[in-house]
């Protein structure tokens, strides 16, 4: 079972699933941020839960249509150290339908890389209400300093990030269309009634708080996002 919901609805869809799960069962959670994977395993200790992610920039364009609007379409999925021969054969089943899936020893830093991509882009796109474009051209100190805060907290963690991260990260938000943004901005812009902001803006807040770390870009952003 592969669960690639948005955060605000995993409670929700762990109970719709609760009775279609066996004892057997491996469960793959792609959703964005780092909270998930636990919740997920919490709620079914006797399964096989690896953590994962999904790297691709998308929308629904009409319903029935998904726009692929980015240049990387990837699946990191693993156990922290080890691995798993139920693992190894859902890597197998991806690579065989034409999927670009890693199977990883080391997950925790695929997945804090991807969140350290997605939270900060997120977070500055919403709260100045800007494509990715414009943010590059008229706020990229401010994108750069929210990218210190969360490699920050990967760091204080002990998350082995690669040394290059930063500038890998503003590599990718040029490779994307200028007329791109983040789904939560997306949800903004579309009046959700939910959005990711919890999971991807509160998280860094919460984590950095516990970490006696200062993030006052982040907060500063999270208290206005509140507000809308």
């Amino acid at each position: 079972v592969i669960i690639s919901t948005k955060n605000y609805d995993l409670e929700d869809i762990i109970n719709q699933l609760t009775p279609c799960i066996a004892d057997d069962t491996t469960i793959l959670p792609l959703l964005n941020g780092v909270e998930a994977v636990q919740k997920i395993r919490s709620a079914f200790p006797n399964n096989l839960v690896p953590a994962g992610c999904a790297y691709i920039v998308s929308a629904i364009k009409e319903p029935g249509v998904v726009e692929n609007m980015g240049n990387r379409q990837e699946i990191h999925f693993g156990l922290e150290g080890k691995t798993d021969k139920r693992l190894t054969k859902l890597e197998d089943i991806f690579k065989a339908a034409g999927i670009e899936a890693t199977l990883s020893q080391e997950i925790a830093k695929v997945i804090w890389e991807k969140f350290i991509f997605l939270s900060c882009i997120a977070t500055a796109t919403s709260y100045f209400d800007k494509t990715i474009g414009k943010l590059l051209k008229e706020h990229l100190s401010t994108l750069t300093e929210l990218l210190n805060e969360v490699i920050a907290i990967a760091l204080k963690k002990g998350i082995k990030v690669d040394s290059a991260i930063k500038d890998k990260a503003i590599e990718h938000y040029t490779a994307l269309p200028a007329d791109a943004t983040s789904s939560m901005h997306r949800d903004y812009l579309n009046h959700k009634p939910h959005t990711e902001l919890s999971s991807l803006t509160g998280y860094v807040v919460r984590k950095a708080e516990k970490l006696h770390l200062k993030t006052p870009l982040f907060n500063k952003a999270y208290s206005a996002l509140l507000a809308k």
